[in-house]
């Protein structure tokens, strides 16, 4: 039986709101979450497409310890789709795709490095710490030398999120590995005690249905305390020091609100409440992106498997990156993705133009030929992560309403349930 000590308003129903309302239920905490769509999932979408299953955000998850639970507890294991785990993720560069090393030994063999860019990467632990000032670019330009960031960490890096390295401070971008770094004692030793300690790398997995199925069965599992298609419209104090939620059904009073819904639309919810905080809120920049989902027959274009590829920076083209679900869950379709900090002009192009250039560019790069399937346009994609993102400092709300997304942690899904599962254990 539930609690009655605190009850707990959730806004949002993606990842994040679900997952916390997950762990709040293990803790036998009173809450409802509220979500505007019809549908859950926020940002984790997948969509059946002339018989193709096309994933529009994430691609794939890591089966982390938190995802694998959340299978266990959902009974969702004989629906997993695993990647072969030896898949590698390529970089194109210099006019040819080649695997991206990720261990001692895939270092040393390496032609995608040179031997002299391979000996600046060696002397990485003699530089200066990382600077929280100064831009990822700079940072991985002066520790590791400008060719393995050209050719290998920009790309990777960047490609995460749409986003160019030269704008994003490190402070932002890579607070993780500064606190790595402090650890071990250089970037290298951080990366090689990873390698050699044997700590493996979670499998890529999706769902028979596609990503969409975990928040789907998060939100079929706490059905009774989950509202769909029901928009919070509002975040107020009231007299008696509860936060009332107002939606077109009328305002309910909660202990405690968590918010964890985009940017600008939480500045729109706390904008009477918290008019500074709204206005930092609509500050934080965020890249646009397209998704062009492209069908394609590796096999008989003789290319071999792999989870994806990035597009270094000196190449002339302007796909910055392929999520290969054709190889890495048997499905026909590749994911490609166009615009980001660096092109963000592409998505004034149509959708038939955009599909033009995605499939013509995937062919130049794998030499297998692509049918366009679908293209979707996020005009706010990935968090930026730049300079823009100063103001998450001016955010100031009442201590009873909390904020839990992409602009108070790490995005992607491993984080986003990381952070669902702390703020659990802070607020049950």
């Amino acid at each position: 039986m539930k609690t009655d000590e605190q009850s707990v308003g959730i806004v949002g129903g993606g990842i994040t709101g679900l997952a916390l309302a997950h762990y709040l239920d293990r803790r036998d905490a009173d809450f409802t979450l509220f979500e505007a769509a019809p549908d859950p999932g926020g940002v984790v979408r997948s969509e059946r497409v002339d018989g193709h299953l096309l994933e529009w955000g994430p691609q794939r998850v890591r089966r982390t310890d938190r995802i694998d639970g959340l299978i266990r507890d959902l009974g969702l294991e004989s629906a997993v789709r695993t990647a072969d785990p030896d898949l590698p993720i390529c970089v194109y560069a210099d006019g040819e795709l080649r695997p991206a090393p990720f261990s001692v030994e895939e270092f040393g063999t390496t032609d995608l490095l040179s031997a002299e860019a391979k000996r600046t990467v060696l002397a990485e632990p003699f530089t200066d710490p990382a600077d929280p000032d100064e831009s990822a670019a700079e940072m991985f330009t002066r520790k590791f030398g400008a060719e393995t960031y050209r050719n290998l960490l920009g790309p990777l890096f960047g490609g995460i999120y749409g986003s160019d390295p030269a704008e994003m401070p490190v402070g932002h971008a890579l607070s993780g590995l500064v606190k790595l770094e402090a650890r071990h004692g250089s970037l290298l030793k951080a990366a090689i005690h990873r390698t050699a300690g044997g700590r493996d790398t979670p499998p890529a997995i999706s769902f028979d249905d596609g990503l969409q199925r975990l928040p789907e069965a998060l939100a079929e599992a706490h059905a009774d305390s989950i509202r769909l298609g029901t928009p919070v419209t509002r975040v107020a104090e009231t007299d008696d020091g509860t936060v009332a939620l107002e939606t077109p059904d009328g305002s309910e009073s909660f202990d405690r609100v968590v918010l964890t819904t985009p940017a600008d639309l939480t500045a729109d919810l706390v904008a009477d409440l918290a008019p500074d905080s709204a206005a930092a809120l609509r500050e934080l920049n965020y890249n646009p992106l397209a998704m062009v989902s492209l069908r394609t027959d590796f096999d008989a274009a003789g290319v071999d498997p792999a989870l994806g590829y990035q597009v270094g920076f000196d190449e002339d083209l302007r796909t910055l990156g392929v999520s290969w679900n054709a190889s890495m869950f048997d499905r026909e379709v590749c994911t490609a993705f166009l615009g980001g900090m660096h092109d963000p002009e592409i998505l004034d192009e149509s959708e038939d133009r955009m599909g033009e250039i995605a499939a013509a560019e995937f062919e130049r790069v794998t030499g297998a030929e692509a049918e366009v399937v679908a293209v979707n346009v996020l005009r706010r994609g990935f968090p930026a992560y730049d300079t823009s993102w100063d103001a998450v400092e001016r955010i100031d709300l009442p201590e009873n309403v909390r904020l839990a997304t992409n602009y108070t942690a790490r995005m992607g899904v491993p984080s986003r349930i990381r952070e669902a599962e702390s703020l659990a254990d802070e607020i049950r």
